[in-house]
């Protein structure tokens, strides 16, 4: 490990199959079996998927009528996300007793910052222990966690005993941990990325970190820095208790497939009024609209355009919305389209860091 990286420690919890766990928890009878939330119909896509349902090859994002083929007997649920919100602020609470660091990633995840702890507890690797017992007695649900030094490395171990267990990185640990992982538990590293370092000859951490920063960022773009350092056990993103909000979506799958553009116009008003919506809501407004467009075939298409000023209404959300539909031909017949605005007024110039001061690791170091 670098001697001048800032120690901290970092929980990473990881509800397990959350949605698909809540249903198992409300309904007694679906204890045991494999269900599917989401997917239903024809048309149906899969948000959450039970271990049970796993091990048959079902997952997220995946088709209900493929994972039906999957898995035979696949129960399907519906998605309740009032309920979830409800269990989540549960969870959170219970969070919020040992640190008010707590920066949520989604409803059923979130990282800790329990370097300094409301409870005065040293040992990060008991503080996790506790919570995840508490939030089986108290919510009825399992979690699994991750405990290290940063957010990268707390995150990919919270994913290593899986589900119901915990993974604790120590400091000393940390190089030889990400020298045996395997590229594809990089968070980051998605399976286009994946295959093609695989192509590479990067088959694990230690590959990974022979490259040079000069070679990962000629493969890789920007994100070649990235991999360059995580690898290295640096990354020094803080967790950031009230995260800011990047973008703002909505969008919306087809009962049928639409193979003309003039078919699109009405969906695109349904869409732009939901987003216009959620704006109000949230009261925000940004500069960049983004079309998604997804084919018959799955292949997903996105086209992005920036305005000089702040917009949040529907008509002109709608008006470039549709210029972005037209700015070239459709490759095949739309299952779904979505519109996004970033680039928001809630972003703020960031503060220049202070600089760090070097911290040496102690092997002893409590964790």
């Amino acid at each position: 490990m670098p001697s001048d990286l800032p120690i901290r420690k970092i929980i990473h919890v990881d509800m397990d199959a959350f949605y698909a766990s809540v249903a198992q928890m409300d309904n007694p009878e679906l204890k045991g079996k494999p269900i599917a939330v989401g997917g239903g119909g024809n048309r149906g896509v899969i948000s959450a998927a039970s271990y049970e349902a796993r091990k048959f090859g079902v997952k997220s994002a995946m088709s209900g009528r493929l994972a039906a083929k999957l898995c035979p007997d696949l129960i399907f649920v519906r998605t309740d996300f009032e309920r979830y919100k409800e269990l989540s602020q549960k969870i959170r609470r219970i969070f919020y007793d040992y640190t008010d660091l707590v920066e949520p990633l989604s409803l059923d995840e979130a990282y800790l910052d329990v370097t300094e702890n409301k409870k005065g507890n040293p040992s990060a690797t008991l503080i996790a222990k506790e919570i995840r017992e508490r939030i089986f007695n108290e919510v009825g649900l399992t979690a699994s966690a991750g405990i290290s030094i940063n957010k990268f490395i707390a995150k990919v171990a919270s994913d290593y005993n899986k589900p119901n267990g915990q993974k604790t990185v120590n400091p000393e640990e940390v190089i030889s941990f990400l020298e045996n992982l395997d590229i594809r538990k990089f968070y980051g590293v998605g399976k286009v990325t994946a295959e093609k370092m695989y192509q590479k000859g990067i088959f694990t951490g230690k590959d990974l970190k022979s490259k040079s920063l000069g070679y990962l960022e000629t493969n890789f773009g920007k994100s070649g820095a990235y991999y360059y350092h995580v690898v290295r056990g640096i990354h020094n993103s803080q967790v950031k208790p009230n995260r800011i909000r990047k973008s703002l979506a909505a969008e919306r799958t087809f009962s049928e497939n639409l193979s003309s553009e003039v078919f699109m116009l009405e969906k695109l008003d349904h869409i732009a009024e939901e987003v216009s919506k959620r704006l109000s809501k949230s009261n925000v407004a940004g500069k960049t609209i983004t079309l998604k467009i997804k084919y018959s075939d799955f292949t997903l298409q996105t086209r992005s355009k920036t305005l000089p000023y702040f917009i949040s209404d529907k008509s002109i959300l709608l008006e470039n919305a549709k210029e972005l539909l037209y700015q070239e031909k459709l490759q095949n017949s739309v299952r779904l389209l979505g519109i996004s605005l970033s680039n928001l007024n809630t972003q703020k110039t960031p503060k220049k860091e202070p600089e760090k001061t070097s911290v040496s690791v102690q092997l002893k170091f409590d964790f």
